[in-house]
């Protein structure tokens, strides 16, 4: 009897330490379960991670891009370099002119605006002269038939602007009746007419032209001469707002006729 129980006591304990398939069916399932959802976790972090990659390529490529344009708006409009040949504008610009420094391309340089500028007195204006107006008897604007125009890109200062009247009689300009103090002009230059208006003296500027000049007034093609004349407004490319070649010699354009 005893040796019978002892036997039923030792089936149950081998019992209770055997699992049955199910149970061990059920783990197997949970652990699979439980490395599926990490391994699906897993992946969608790697597909977060790899978006936002994309994502940031993206932008980076983007930003470059508007920059990129940004800038050549900048330089191609508003900023647009020009470089300075000849002595016209000396001291203003080129003062160390001489031919050997414009053949090397030492030469000024300088940044002119092309959009949204208005032009006065005292402004310096990058122009295309490939027509040249004059003044008839009446003082309206016309173009000769025997005086070729210049026909090259120049560089000058505005001296009067359209319904100003300028004067030149003994070196000195007047504008309105009032002689101008020039302390931008080069030294020992002397203002004299170059024939494109001669005794027609004092002239009124006609509405959307300009009158204007080099600084180095002995050494400068301008509205003096007929093969120049008046400036209409249509041929103005933009305004001189900085010298910034050679770097020593910065400068700022606007303004520097008041000395």
């Amino acid at each position: 009897m005893e040796e019978n129980m002892e036997k039923l006591s030792a089936e149950e304990s081998a019992n209770e330490n055997e699992s049955t398939p199910v149970e061990i069916n059920e783990a197997e399932n949970t652990e699979a379960a439980v490395n599926t959802a990490e391994n699906t976790s897993d992946e969608a972090n790697k597909k977060k991670k790899k978006g936002a990659f994309i994502k940031d390529v993206i932008d980076i490529i983007e930003s470059t891009l508007a920059t990129v344009f940004v800038i050549v708006l900048i330089f191609t409009y508003i900023l647009h370099p020009v470089n300075i040949v000849g002595r016209s504008m000396v001291p203003t610009l080129n003062k160390n002119y001489n031919g050997e420094r414009e053949i090397k391309g030492e030469t000024d340089k300088v940044f002119m605006n092309t959009v949204f500028f208005d032009v006065k007195y005292g402004d310096i204006l990058v122009i295309d002269k490939d027509k040249n107006y004059l003044l008839d008897e009446n003082g309206e604007p016309y173009q000769p038939q025997l005086d070729l125009p210049l026909n090259e890109c120049i560089i000058k200062r505005v001296i009067a602007v359209g319904g100003q009247t300028i004067s030149i009689e003994n070196g000195q300009v007047t504008v309105d009746g009032k002689v101008l103090d020039e302390p931008y002009i080069a030294v020992n230059s002397y203002t004299r007419d170059e024939g494109a208006f001669g005794d027609q003296y004092p002239i009124t500027v006609p509405e959307g032209y300009y009158f204007v000049m080099g600084d180095n007034r002995n050494n400068s093609t301008d509205s003096r001469a007929r093969s120049v004349g008046l400036v209409k407004r249509d041929q103005i490319y933009g305004k001189a707002i900085v010298k910034y070649s050679p770097l020593d010699e910065f400068d700022i354009l606007i303004g520097s006729h008041k000395g």
